[in-house]
């Protein structure tokens, strides 16, 4: 029969073709072509034959072209023919298509939506057959039934495509699907409506389906809906994120294997997602814009939505290759800031975390992401890097102008900029552990930045830098090059650079001898270079070369202070064969070493300082080092016995025209023969043993050192002041050459004596005589020192006010305090009384504790041996707190102080020392703090260290310090002391840090801190103002502080009085801590303070409120969080007004409590406006009435508020212009030399009196938009605002009266044949008003 139809099609026989088609059945015309078509044979003929003989003009040609079609839709889809054939059919279908009739079309359709329905799409290949007949369909303009009416083309097609989205689809067809709609012109409406369709599928395929149909999505989304597509695809991935979080987290069940995905199936999907969105953003610019768009706006409302691993991965990947790299991290760096800010704003208030439960931390999802990009995600790794160079740079350590950087690598990172740039830096060393290619990227860009930064601080760069050479020293032998090229710049850079930097990469220096050569070359030159810098920086480098190249024979040192090193790098690679090598290497850099000593006093003091480290790491080259101190001391020590002073002063010193410098620091060089010979003797000594070849030289030296050191003691003791030519008549004004020179004379006398000092006491052995001549010493020092402050106190000169450097060490601190309070050995008591015979001693050995701390807290190390050790600096600050602690709790200052002469009492520097100690703790030690505080207790010294509970313990240190604040409360007025109440009130509120603010402890001290702030009436303003501060920190911890707030502005009103003189207020006194001394300014200032904090935690939850309210999606948990919300905020606001309805009242006296007071007052209206707006926007979007609460709110405001502030103001101008009147009588009494006066009391009412008017504006902003709200709620809620009469330009009634009665009487003067009666009844009306006026004043 198919042989028939084409020949007859061939024969151009129309009429024949025609009957031959209608002689044929429904089914074998079907049969026919199907036959056809299994064969291979010429399939597209014969259906053009059909075609040919089966015309749109008649019915039944339409009928039987319908026959084919719908035979041949399940024929391509069966699967039994070639692909090729089913192209071939399908393309020639499509053309013939478009002749269709309307009816017909749509029938066809009708076809197709049942076969999608039914779910037996294989290859999807009719779908484009599809999208043809419904492009024709639109088109059509023949009305079409449906159902029971009828229908143009375009609505038919809507409402096919809305059955087709609204049923169900099989999974296997949805990326056919989603291609086919590419090809169909669509309305927004039905893109939108096949979009969220094709979303709705994802959960339903196959992990490895999703990249193909996120690519047809997009692809899609070039027609719109660009923010559903990228929206739908981010929140998926987000799910299926959180989902595998939660299948990590919870123990697998059995039941749960079968659903899990495997982790790194998902990590590669969405890589490749990623790449194809990245793709699509390429070719369509808007696509990205629309993805920073929707991110942005997400992020107002759910920044956990907006930014999860997969977004910020997306985001990075986009900004690699694109013109959007700026705008991608200016959001990034913002969102992390405010993430930041947002957490510490939530941890400061108890009453935010109970609204906002959930904290979303920002910083925790990109370092996700910098995990999964392990995942073979290389398109991500070069937007991380940037981000992380990028936060590095842009929230990098501040200069301060002129002064130092403050380095904060040491203490805990609190500012949001703090926490970014230590969020780059992660970013960077984490990055750097997992992708290997993009390692020496990496490390090229921080060296350059250690390098081009030079000017600014690089602490960040450093500390980075030496994390990434710990966590991979044997991968940078590969960059080995760029750490050389970086050390030819090292002459140039600053000394803290350079130490910094070779500390960091130290450990390579151990895996890399070409790396070490070519430092040692750079040294070497340095070290002859013109520039001090360049000079300071090779010794800094020897230094370190020396401390981590090990002679053979060394002692392994188990104090290592370095914290990197060997430990790193498992391989040393200079064992034994090596160590021959390394001793003539180390007495190589001796050698260069020994020409600093004739350089200047900088660089001979950094290698004293070093010498000592150099010698505990290094203990073979202890007699090298020990011989090159005693020839550099022999240059200024006088052998003969009786010559005084010992030492050759003169010799240290230098003059170049008229500046005198110090040329040799003795005092230094003295100390480290003091630390090096302690070492020596207590370490080397002992482990000589059998070993007696260098027995005798090393003696020698020992011993000369010995003899020298008591030598020196013994004439030191002897020597006045005069033999060192200074005495009390001596000149030490620093502008002079003379009292240059005898400064540093004083300065180097001072260590000397210091020196000694531990020397003496250190190999005394507690014996009587050595005791008496540390004591003796300590005369020496003290004169000086007294001499110093006297002359630095007539000269008023900042320098002198300094208190020069001890030259004790830390170590030798502690032992000497616990020694003088704290030691009870019999055999010891009778030499220890001579030392604790002299106030003055045990009040230095106090101070210079507390000098060491606040290097400590402030540099993060002290000088001396040990000093850059954390652990032994810790052992240390344990060892002086108990013994502070001890000697402040046992002796109070009251008995103490009656013996007093002068200076400060030893308690009173022991608390000082706690305090600082107790800070320095909480910056330092964060994570030791629990060890810590277990030291300090003594009762239970070897409890373990495990179940250390903080709380606890920093409550049983409350309590001592509150036993003695309530003994400084209970005192006579004579004995009470305000510098030691402040400093308990301050270390107080340090370890409440301590405290768990769910704990009961931290609730006791709480209630105890109300209970003092209620009974004791101080008059003391700094303790009032300390007392204060404490119980709001620790009030907004427990919950919101605005009850306290009112009843403290109660006491304010009734402590200072009405505006209106006229009312009596009621005294209802809640705090006796608010008095007539202490309520204003004080307590009326730190009260609007805390006022102002409440009103910016409003103003935020204001804003999280906006941000909800725009979120369309109706869910009942956001209505309940808004709902939430809502209450807080106007709780808060309702009784924030009560506390300024107080206020306004109150008679404060002119200067900064009013100011302070409008400006508050200012804010607040501009508060209650921001909430009204919100209430207007949720009456535009939804039909709510506004709630119950918010009328009460504008009730108050109206009633409470608005008036009152009125008549303050009024108030205020009052007192402004009776100053002014005061001003213009003493103007008048004493013309001459007023002029001034006058003008700086104009000029302060000016000042004063400028926020009235911003506050006047804000009251009627506040009113404007009530009457917005009245109109969209149709609640009148202007019922509750008087209209006021008070304004700028307000008219004076009497004031015009009388005005107008003085013109009419002078007039009534010009006219002769006035009658005199009407002119004194005149004056008699003028004389009135002034009445009035005087009064109003």
């Amino acid at each position: 029969m198919a042989e028939r139809i084409l020949a007859l099609a061939a024969e151009e026989a129309p009429e024949r073709l025609q009957e031959a088609l209608q002689s044929l059945g429904e089914g074998e015309l079907g049969d026919v072509v199907t036959r056809q078509a299994l064969k291979g044979r010429e399939t597209a003929a014969l259906l053009r034959a059909i075609f040919k003989g089966s015309p749109c003009s008649q019915q039944s040609g339409v009928l039987r072209r319908l026959q084919v079609y719908k035979h041949c839709v399940p024929l391509v889809e069966s699967g039994d023919l070639h692909l090729g054939k089913v192209s071939e059919i399908i393309g020639l279908l499509m053309l013939e298509a478009r002749q269709l009739p309307g009816h017909a079309l749509a029938e066809l359709a009708a076809l197709f939506v049942d076969v999608i329905k039914g779910g037996s799409l294989s290859n999807g290949k009719s779908l484009e057959l599809f999208s043809t007949v419904l492009t024709a369909l639109a088109s059509s303009k023949e009305s079409l039934a449906y159902g029971k009416g009828e229908l143009n083309g375009e609505e038919f097609k809507k409402q096919l495509i809305n059955t087709l989205c609204s049923s169900k689809w099989d999974p296997r067809s949805v990326i056919h699907l989603a291609n086919m709609f590419r090809d169909i012109p669509l309305s927004g409406e039905e893109l939108q409506f096949v979009v969220e369709k094709v979303l709705r599928m994802f959960s339903k395929l196959d992990l490895q389906e999703i990249p193909p149909l996120v690519y047809q999505l997009l692809l899609l989304s070039a027609k719109g809906s660009k923010k559903t597509v990228l929206e739908g695809i981010i929140s998926f991935f987000n799910q299926l994120d959180k989902r595998q979080k939660e299948e990590q987290r919870v123990p697998q069940s059995v039941d749960l294997e079968v659903a899990t995905m495997p982790l790194d199936q998902l990590r590669h999907v969405e890589g490749t997602v990623i790449l194809h969105i990245v793709s699509v953003i390429n070719l369509d610019q808007d696509l990205g814009e629309e993805l920073i768009r929707h991110l942005k706006t997400e992020q107002q409302k759910d920044p956990g939505k907006a930014l999860c691993p997969f977004s910020v991965a997306l985001l990075l990947s986009v900004a690699v290759k694109h013109r959007l790299q700026e705008q991608i991290f200016d959001f990034l760096k913002t969102s992390i800031t405010r993430s930041c800010k947002d957490l510490q704003f939530l941890q400061a208030s108890k009453f935010l975390q109970d609204l906002f439960p959930q904290q979303y931390d920002v910083t925790a999802v990109i370092l996700e992401v910098v995990k999964n990009s392990a995942f073979g995600w290389d398109h991500v790794t070069q937007g991380l890097v940037d981000l992380g160079f990028s936060l590095m740079e842009s929230y990098e350590p501040k200069k301060p102008f002129g002064g130092k950087a403050a380095d904060t690598s040491y203490g805990l990172s609190k500012m949001p900029a703090q926490q970014a740039c230590k969020l780059g830096a992660s970013i960077l060393l984490e990055t750097f552990k997992v992708h290997e290619p993009i390692r020496s990227d990496i490390l090229e860009q921080v060296l350059n930045r250690v390098l081009t930064k030079a000017a600014s601080p690089v602490s960040h760069f450093i500390d980075l830098l030496s994390n990434i050479v710990v966590s991979a020293p044997l991968v940078l032998q590969t960059s080995s090059s760029k750490v050389t090229e970086t050390f030819d710049n090292l002459s140039f850079l600053p000394i803290d650079t350079v130490q910094g930097l070779l500390r960091a990469v130290q450990p390579l220096l151990k895996v890399s001898m070409s790396v070490r050569d070519s430092l040692i070359l750079v040294l070497q030159k340095a070290i002859f270079s013109r520039q001090l810098d360049a000079r300071k920086a090779a010794v800094a480098g020897f230094l370190l070369l020396l401390r981590n190249f090990k002679v053979l024979g060394s002692l392994s040192s188990s104090q290592c202070s370095q914290a990197i090193g060997a430990t790193q790098v498992q391989a040393d690679v200079h064992a034994c064969y090596n160590s021959a090598a390394n001793e003539a290497f180390c007495l190589e850099i001796l050698g260069s070493l020994r020409r600093c000593l004739s350089q200047q006093a900088d660089v001979r003091l950094m290698l004293y300082e070093g010498f000592y480290d150099v010698l505990r790491r290094n203990s073979q080259l202890a007699s090298s080092i020990m011989e090159t101190l005693l020839s550099q001391i022999k240059q200024y020590y006088l052998p003969q016995q009786d010559l005084l002073p010992p030492l050759k002063l003169e010799g240290c010193i230098m003059a170049q025209g008229d500046q005198i410098f110090l040329q040799e620091p003795l005092a230094h060089l003295l100390c480290c023969i003091q630390h090096c010979l302690t070492w020596y003797k207590s370490t080397v000594q002992l482990c000589q043993g059998a070993e007696d070849d260098d027995e005798e030289e090393d003696v020698g030296f020992q011993e000369s050192f010995e003899d020298m050191l008591e030598s020196v003691t013994r004439r030191m003791i002897k020597s006045e002041l005069e033999d060192f030519e200074l005495d009390k008549s001596a000149d030490f004004s620093l502008s002079s050459g003379v009292g240059v020179k005898n400064n540093i004379y004083a300065i180097q006398v001072m260590g000397i004596c210091e020196v000694l000092i531990e020397y003496n006491f250190n190999i005394g052995n507690f014996s009587k005589n050595k005791f008496e001549d540390v004591l003796g010493l300590f005369t020496c020092y003290n004169k000086l020192s007294e001499i110093l402050k006297e002359k630095a106190g007539k000269n008023k000169s900042t320098l002198g006010n300094k208190t020069a450097r001890s030259f004790l060490s830390m170590g030798f601190v502690s032992t000497l305090l616990t020694a003088l309070f704290r030691d009870n050995a019999q055999t010891h008591e009778e030499s220890l009384a001579v030392l604790r015979s002299s106030t003055e001693f045990l009040r230095y050995a106090v101070s210079v504790a507390l000098q060491k701390v606040q290097q400590l807290e402030e540099t993060g190390q002290t000088d001396g041996p040990d000093g850059q050790n954390p652990e032994k600096m810790f052992q240390n600050l344990c060892k002086i707190t108990r013994v502070l602690l001890w000697r402040y709790t046992s002796i109070p200052t009251v008995v103490e102080e009656s013996g007093k002469k002068k200076g400060k009492s030893i308690s009173l520097l022991c608390l000082e020392g706690l305090l600082r100690i107790f800070n320095t703790v909480q910056q330092l030690y964060a994570a030791r703090i629990p060890q810590f505080l277990q030291a300090l207790d003594i009762t239970d010294g070897d409890a373990e260290e495990t179940d250390i509970n903080v709380t606890e313990k920093a409550a049983f240190q409350i309590r001592q310090f509150q036993r003695s604040l309530v003994n400084q409360f209970s005192s006579a007025e004579d004995d009470f002391n305000s510098k030691e109440t402040q400093s308990l009130i301050t270390v107080l509120s340090t370890l409440s840090k301590l405290l768990d603010p769910a704990s009961q402890q931290f609730l006791q001290f709480l209630t105890w801190t109300v209970k003092i702030c209620k009974e004791n009436a101080l008059e003391d303003i700094a303790c009032c103002k300390g007392l204060l501060s404490l119980l709001f920190s620790l009030h907004v911890l427990y919950k919101s502080p605005v009850s306290l707030l009112r009843e403290l502005a109660q006491d304010i009103h009734a402590c200072l009085g009405d505006i209106d003189q006229d009312i009596e207020v009621e005294s209802r006194s809640h705090f006796a801590i608010v008095n007539a001394k202490t309520a204003a300014p004080t307590v009326c200032l730190l009260v609007l303070g805390q006022a102002d904090k409440v009103l910016e935690e409003v103003d935020w939850l204001i804003k999280k409120l906006t941000s909800l309210g725009s979120d369309t999606s109706d869910s009942s948990q956001a209505s309940n969080q808004t709902q939430a919300l809502e209450k807080g905020v106007i709780l808060q606001l309702g009784t924030l007004l009560t506390v300024y309805h107080e206020l306004v009242q109150t008679a404060l006296p002119a200067g900064s409590c009013v100011d302070t007071l409008l400006r508050s007052l200012s804010k607040t209206y501009a508060i209650l406006t921001s909430l009204i707006k919100h209430y207007i926007q949720a009456c535009r979007s939804t039909s709510n009435t506004i709630p119950g609460r918010l009328e009460k709110l504008v009730k108050l405001s109206g009633s409470h508020l608005t008036p009152q502030c009125y008549s303050f103001i009024t108030y205020v101008q009052n007192i402004h212009s009776e100053s002014l009147s005061f001003a213009e009588e003493k103007k008048k009494k004493k013309k001459e030399d007023d002029a001034a006066a006058i003008s700086t009391v104009m000029a302060k009412v000016l000042r004063e009196t400028k926020p009235i008017p911003n506050l006047i504006f804000a009251i009627e902003q506040y009113e404007k938009f009530l009457i917005h709200l009245s109109k969209k709620s149709k609640v009148n809620l202007m019922q509750y605002m008087k209209l006021s009469t008070s304004r700028d330009f307000r008219i004076n009634a009497s004031m015009l009266d009388s005005a107008l009665q003085e013109r009419n009487a002078e007039n009534a003067e010009n006219e002769p044949d006035n009658d005199q009666s009407s002119t004194a009844e005149q004056a008699d009306e003028n004389q009135e008003p002034k009445k009035k006026r005087q009064r109003k004043k």
